[in-house]
């Protein structure tokens, strides 16, 4: 098996990992809304417009979804990360439209040796989405589970 290049120990407080950027369609918005969050303003550019988003909306959800997307290109498939307890906070700052260009950055904000589990660690993360215009879209923080580099050995 390959080495993953991300271990519980190359996250170190302070770390700011780009997540590269990801435009958005109408058609994956639309695509994403008929199956999980049926609102209009998500489903129809008109109901969109009418809304307090301005156009045709991406679910929150969604947004989660493409940051979530980003964060596995970006770090997460390359790492030893054996998931996550939850999230601490998801904050939808303005809205992902169609059209829109997403970037984003995973800063790591603490980190701990798991104290039952001497192979694993925990990374917080504290997460940021812009769009093309640089506006924060979306906030979030989680804890990350990742096994150290050594865990196979130690096993």
């Amino acid at each position: 098996m390959t080495e993953k290049k991300w271990a519980f120990e190359d996250f170190e407080v302070g770390t700011v990992i780009d997540l590269g950027s990801k435009h958005v369609t109408a058609q994956e918005i639309i695509a994403f809304a008929s199956e999980f969050d049926a609102q209009p303003m998500h489903l129809d550019e008109e109901a969109g417009k009418a809304s307090i988003l301005g156009g045709l909306g991406a679910s929150g959800w969604h947004t989660c979804s493409m940051f979530m997307k980003m964060m596995c290109d970006a770090f997460l498939l390359d790492s030893t990360s054996q998931g996550s307890p939850g999230l601490d906070y998801v904050r939808w700052k303005k809205p992902v439209l169609a059209g829109d260009t997403l970037t984003g950055t995973s800063t790591i904000t603490a980190k701990r040796e798991s104290a039952s589990r001497p192979t694993l660690g925990f990374v917080t993360v504290t997460h940021e989405l812009k769009n093309q215009d640089g506006e924060v879209v979306a906030e979030l923080q989680n804890m990350g589970m990742f096994l150290k580099r050594n865990a196979g050995a130690a096993a």
